[in-house]
């Protein structure tokens, strides 16, 4: 099944009028009473590096399947441009899939692997297009090696350029680098975006790792129990969480029970063990009653009792740091407040004044512009330990 996904498709079928956008139209995929993706809506533009990122079990891999043509959906369509390609078989689609295990052949050399999918079509002059691509990965000079004696690196390389020879519309990654060790994976996570937009092709990428889609994505749809919880730009998912499992599953955040107050002006006032905070209207995600006031680590500041912190309004006195851990640039602090909870600093190591000891005690504020407001009926657990796997 690896094999026609990977080097099957053939078809480009462009058309001259309309976009190539990928749509999929509530798109859903049952297995008896468990579904594992609901009723899904999703535009995923031409051109665009597209991630779809969630812990395991979310859906993101069945939906990447159903539109490889390997799974078939329950109901909806999955449709690229004017084309509706829900039902075809996946060596009729023009899409081409990269999986984590390579799959390459072991008695092929390099050249020949790329090559694997061309001659299937019967093209037999395949020399100067296989040395295209090995270019285009950075392995010109290793056509001639067989799979094991280049790096895991270096073979995720080949199985690219075997999928992009094929001038797939959209290519479809797979947890691509979950093989690799942390130093290739952040190479190759540069690499495949440079070569995205080198191609200008739609990648679709599926992953469990947070910094893999921010890094190289365009969009990130952030995918929980077969939904999307949100979708957006990186730096928007980030910033201004709608859902605590996306404040929780893209990076860490404190989230803090507050008595929502009401609106002032352009932002939504909120009491937190009996300091009033502000939030900015356009990062509040709840009406009324109670909520959760969310900021990132990095945005809360530390100083000592008393001192000075660059954070006009709210500051929360009173907290004892209980955890200290160095990690180069920066230092993790745990501050356990008055009411018991423990709070989330990252401090950059600047140097400009020492690091604060296990129980010393300090006080802590954030800038207004970094909160946002979350609604209370939400879990305020969801998505951490999804986040930690």
């Amino acid at each position: 099944m690896s094999l026609v996904a990977d080097e099957g498709a053939t078809t480009r079928d462009v058309q001259e009028s309309g976009d190539r956008d990928l749509r999929l139209t509530a798109l859903t995929k049952s297995y008896g009473s468990f579904t594992a993706v609901r009723s899904l809506d999703l535009v995923v533009p031409q051109g665009s590096f597209f991630a779809l990122l969630g812990p395991s079990g979310c859906g993101k891999t069945t939906t990447l399947r159903m539109v490889a043509g390997l799974d078939t959906p329950t109901s909806g369509r999955i449709t690229l441009g004017d084309r509706e390609i829900t039902y075809d078989k996946p060596y009729k689609r023009p899409v081409n899939t990269v999986f984590q295990s390579y799959a390459l052949f072991p008695h092929l050399d390099i050249a020949e692997n790329v090559a694997f999918g061309l001659k299937r079509r019967g093209v037999k002059d395949t020399k100067a297009k296989v040395a295209e691509m090995l270019d285009l990965v950075e392995l010109g000079n290793q056509g001639r090696k067989k799979p094991f004696q280049l790096s895991g690196g270096q073979q995720q390389r080949v199985a690219l350029a075997r999928a992009l020879i094929n001038s797939p519309e959209v290519l479809l990654l797979d947890e691509p680098l979950g093989a690799l060790d942390l130093k290739l994976r952040r190479g190759m996570q540069i690499e495949l975006k440079r070569i995205q937009t080198e191609v200008g092709l739609t990648f679709v990428h599926v992953t469990h790792d947070q910094e893999e889609a921010m890094t190289m994505a365009d969009t990130v749809a952030v995918m929980n129990a077969g939904v999307i919880e949100q979708m957006g730009p990186p730096a928007a998912l980030y910033d201004n969480p709608e859902t605590t499992f996306v404040a929780n599953f893209l990076g860490q955040s404190n989230l803090l029970a507050g008595d929502i107050l009401g609106p002032d002006g352009d932002v939504v006032k909120v009491s937190v063990q009996g300091t009033t905070v502000s939030i900015p209207a356009e990062r509040s995600h709840a009406d009324g009653g109670k909520g959760w006031v969310g900021v990132r680590p990095e945005k809360v500041m530390i100083a000592e009792v008393g001192g000075e912190i660059d954070a006009p309004g709210n500051r929360f006195e009173g907290g004892v740091v209980t955890d200290v851990s160095f990690v180069g640039v920066s230092t993790q602090y745990l501050v356990r407040m008055p009411w018991g909870q423990e709070v989330m600093v990252f401090e950059q190591n600047t140097g400009r004044r020492p690091i604060f000891a296990v129980g010393t005690p300090v006080d802590l504020s954030w800038r207004p512009e970094y909160a946002f407001l979350l609604d209370a009926s939400q879990d305020a657990l969801a998505g951490v330990e999804d986040g930690d796997d």
